[in-house]
């Protein structure tokens, strides 16, 4: 009983299945609009397909990530131009005949898409002349930021607000890369003139690895003392750098402004602040 069930069964999602590919072929295939809409389906489905495997991999280097991001924007492209090329083929206009006689109008299209074409030549320069990937932090213009995405046509750039900026390739000019060496952040302290100046420079090798020690996540060596910056009213300035990562360009100061003025007290060494003296005569 159970196998003759099993048998019935069988022919009837067999003839489900072979009346969904009748009906497909019938009335989908035999209709150009229907046939237009089915493979600009497909066409959609795998380009989204793709785009979606090329955002699920995370390479390490920000050279990959730059063409993962540039081949999910050529991918959208791309399949906009096929959509619309089989669709003509679909309703029967011969693409080729007319890719072949409209030379004159590409031209002209050409002339008044000038800054489209720009974009994307710029695009395709920046990629193989490696001056920024994603992941970079970049100057442009004034705008600092992270470069977030490459397209074809733009570049996508996130600062420290989360707010985006696009811009268009071919306006990419003036860049600082900011990611291609490593960056220094700065920290003055003042210290009382009646300090044994000597006394605490002997003092502060040792200091400046105790800061290291506990910042080695964020600095990429250990700060250095520079020397006296300036020769104030009341005070001594004292000027201290450190190598760092751009990323880091805004913690690392405060940081360092926290471990040395903790530092300079346990050394026994108080930061002055500006006094008033008065003599009476």
């Amino acid at each position: 009983m159970e196998k003759k069930n099993s048998s019935i069964l069988g022919l009837v999602c067999a003839l489900v299945v072979g009346g969904a590919f009748w009906a497909i072929d019938r009335f989908v295939f035999s209709h150009p609009i229907l046939r237009v809409i089915a493979m600009a389906g497909g066409v959609l489905f795998c380009a989204g397909l793709l785009s979606l495997i090329l955002s699920a991999i995370k390479p390490a280097s920000h050279r990959a990530r730059t063409v993962m991001t540039l081949l999910a924007s050529l991918t959208r492209y791309v399949a906009a131009i096929v959509i619309l090329c089989w669709a003509l083929s679909i309703f029967g206009v011969d693409v080729n005949t007319i890719v072949a006689s409209v030379g004159v109008v590409a031209l002209i299209v050409g002339f008044g898409a000038e800054s489209l074409i720009a974009d994307m030549v710029t695009g395709f320069f920046m990629l193989f002349e490696n001056q920024y990937n994603v992941g970079d932090i970049v100057e442009v213009n004034g705008f600092r930021g992270t470069v977030k995405e490459i397209g074809i046509r733009t570049t996508s750039i996130i600062d420290a607000g989360k707010n985006v900026k696009i811009i268009n390739n071919s306006e990419m000019k003036n860049i600082l890369n900011r990611s291609n060496n490593a960056s220094i952040a700065t920290a003055t302290i003042d210290i009382p003139y009646a300090t044994d100046l000597e006394a605490l420079e002997a003092k502060l090798p040792a200091l400046m690895e105790s800061i290291y020690a506990r910042h080695g996540d964020t600095m990429l060596s250990a700060p250095r003392y520079l020397g006296v910056q300036a020769l104030g009213e009341s005070a001594v300035t004292l000027k201290f750098i450190v190598e760092i990562d751009e990323s880091n360009i805004f913690s690392v100061p405060r940081i360092l402004n926290h471990d040395l003025l903790l530092g300079f007290r346990a050394l026994g060494v108080e930061c002055p602040f500006p006094q008033l003296d008065v003599h009476n005569g």
